[in-house]
């Protein structure tokens, strides 16, 4: 088999030469990292990777082929994937190179993961181009530097859903804002027997009402959650109507809509081995995937902050018992580790609205 040629080009002048995989193109975006050891395609297929080159920092990916039935969503949604090494010869089939190559994406493999993640840790998230096909470093850096920081696109638009559908359950109506929902929210809720109307970002509060929701519940994305001003506005209108849950950009969306502000972190949290202290003291241990934050000291008299991170103190959640609001920044659905976090948060969800 011959070896494609393939180049990473960092904006501050650095790159990698490495072997390509999938088939020749050229993508840039910010790279960012996942520690993960598991997973790889239920990461690759989350939204919130949109305009974004997934690196993962565990060594060797596709080593349990392509398993398409745990994806998030129906297609990969990262940009290209950074990896020390891929495994050509699993159990199941197909690998991740023939996956790449059929569904055209871009990759490559053979290269410093460990440096290239030590960098990002040390200078904060970099913007990158991934060239599949060529080792033109010269050209890949200068796209680099050409491709706009992230918080100058609507990212979202290009994940939610076009328009409103149904997931009939027996159970509490829940009015659902798709930022980029992935598939084990879907199964989380439905499990629970809820009732659920899916809506695209720029549903209006008018629409949301007309379902006659017993809450409204407000996704993940991509992206920087102040660029979402249609969602924004619409929670808004919704505060003190509706209960309000969020996960991860549903929590910065949600703070926002209350008057609260949100921040850029240096290079976000992104793995599934994540540990957050709940405001009782206990730790959890989660699955995360966000570069933006909110800023505690923001939210409005009233709220009060339940999760903080146990590694750098940022916030991972807040709630409102006046407001009947209740988000979390890390993903409860996402099963990493025990399932406690499932349960405490779903479940306390529906108890809420009992």
């Amino acid at each position: 088999m011959e070896i494609m040629k393939a180049v990473l080009g960092l904006e501050d002048g650095d790159y990698v030469i490495g072997e390509g995989f999938g088939v020749e193109g050229e993508c840039s975006g910010e790279l960012v990292f996942n520690t993960l050891m598991s997973g790889y395609m239920e990461a690759l297929s989350d939204p919130s990777y949109y305009g974004q080159i997934l690196m993962f920092t565990f060594p060797l990916i596709g080593n349990y082929g392509t398993d398409v039935q745990n994806m998030q969503s129906p297609h990969v949604k990262a940009l290209g994937a950074v990896c020390r090494e891929i495994c050509d010869t699993p159990d199941v089939k197909p690998t991740i190179r023939h996956y790449f190559e059929k569904n055209g994406l871009f990759g490559i493999c053979g290269v410093d993961t460990r440096r290239l993640t030590i960098k990002t840790r040390v200078k904060g998230t970099l913007r990158a181009a991934l060239v599949v096909g060529d080792d033109n470093f010269e050209h890949a850096v200068e796209l680099a530097k050409k491709t706009a920081p992230i918080s100058d696109y609507d990212l979202i638009p290009a994940v939610s859903c076009k328009e409103p559908y149904r997931v009939a359950g027996t159970g509490k109506k829940i009015a659902i804002i798709d930022l980029g929902l992935k598939t084990n929210m879907i199964t989380s809720l439905s499990r629970r027997k809820g009732d659920l109307y899916v809506f695209p970002y720029n549903a209006t509060p008018e629409d949301i009402f007309h379902v006659g929701p017993d809450c409204l519940f407000i996704t993940n994305g991509p992206g920087d959650p102040k660029t979402a001003r249609p969602t924004i506005a619409t929670v808004k209108k919704c505060i003190g109507e509706l209960p309000i849950f969020g996960i991860c950009m549903g929590n910065q969306i949600t703070a926002l809509a209350l008057g609260g502000d949100t921040y850029k972190l240096k290079f976000g949290h992104r793995g599934s081995n994540q540990p957050v202290r709940y405001k009782d003291g206990r730790i959890f241990i989660t699955t995360q995937n966000h570069g933006f934050a909110v800023d505690g000291d923001s939210l409005p008299k009233g709220s009060k902050v339940t999760f903080i991170n146990a590694n750098d103190k940022t916030v991972e959640g807040f709630e409102s018992e006046d407001l009947n609001i209740s988000c979390v920044q890390f993903h409860p659905e996402a099963h990493a580790g025990p399932l406690d976090t499932e349960c405490h948060y779903f479940d306390g969800l529906f108890r809420r609205l009992e």
